[in-house]
């Protein structure tokens, strides 16, 4: 899957003092998951964004970018083809510092060793993938599921990136984990992660939320880390495959986003439990009724 990298300078005006640039890459960020960009990185002068070639649209960007509240700041841009090879390859060389969640657990990758051993243990090697630890929608999901038992339970893992959520859950003692991801890459990464952790019991598919056809029975919990647009889709599906009294756990959007995925989840009959913000990012906790 090829993408395009777009590299949006943000100009604020010098007559304006109470307007700062973190802001204003956090508004663009959100305009632009709209538009299916899926990630996205803080440069000097502004903000890095990633979106699948078939799915970007300039007049849509252009769009967008008139929809910014703050007329005081000029935005432009630059977009670039983003070739297979060169994908993720500075992060796949230097690698990630530990991640570490309480007492409890270590996520590192092979060139950088936890400082001292952690109950749970998993390595990863992110190969054009997300979902390290790294990032503050992955570690809450994190955080909320070292704090259940898992023993014995099936996850669902939408979205599934690195495969650290679904590692992760096979270490809580899940019985059965099945992720999917649109992108051949993540499948791949995936599998490889759960090789080097020698860590079984989960199926790995290629496909998006169609794919949920194809798999039997229902799970005690339904993850995904993906963007708003994505998930006020593809909310209904985790629905139907989510048992009576089943946890479903969202993340990958900012916290003004949450009242729309709250009234969605709502409209299908879904119970907000637990709602957790780090900095501008949000988790939700759903349950399913059980009757």
């Amino acid at each position: 899957m090829r993408y395009k990298s777009v590299k949006f300078a943000i100009a604020i005006s010098p007559d304006t003092s109470d307007i700062d640039i973190q802001t204003c890459r956090d508004l663009l960020a959100a305009l632009l998951g709209d538009i299916g960009f899926e990630s996205f990185e803080d440069t000097e002068k502004g903000l890095t964004g990633y979106i699948v070639s078939d799915d970007f649209d300039t007049l849509k960007l252009e769009e967008q970018i008139s929809f910014f509240p703050l007329p005081a700041v000029l935005i432009t841009y630059e977009i670039e083809d983003v070739e297979d090879r060169d994908w993720n390859t500075v992060w796949e060389e230097t690698g990630f510092s530990p991640i570490i969640i309480g007492d409890r657990c270590a996520i590192h990758d092979s060139k950088h060793l936890p400082p001292s051993p952690y109950p749970i243990d998993i390595t990863i090697e992110a190969s054009q993938s997300f979902g390290t630890g790294t990032h503050a929608t992955t570690r809450m999901i994190a955080t909320e599921l070292l704090d259940k038992d898992l023993t014995g339970c099936r996850v669902l893992d939408c979205g599934c990136g690195t495969g650290i959520l679904s590692l992760l859950s096979k270490r809580l003692g899940a019985k059965e984990v099945v992720a999917y991801d649109i992108d051949e890459w993540s499948v791949n990464n995936t599998r490889h992660n759960m090789a080097i952790n020698d860590i079984e019991g989960i199926e790995v598919l290629l496909g998006d939320s169609r794919v949920l056809s194809h798999v039997s029975g229902l799970f005690d919990y339904v993850l995904a880390n993906i963007n708003r647009n994505v998930l006020l889709a593809d909310m209904p599906h985790f629905k139907e495959v989510l048992r009576a009294g089943g946890r479903l756990i969202l993340s990958g959007f900012y916290e003004q986003d949450a009242s729309l995925l709250i009234q969605s989840a709502s409209s299908i009959g879904m119970t907000l439990s637990r709602s957790v913000l780090s900095g501008d990012w949000c988790m939700l906790v759903f349950s399913s009724s059980s009757t």
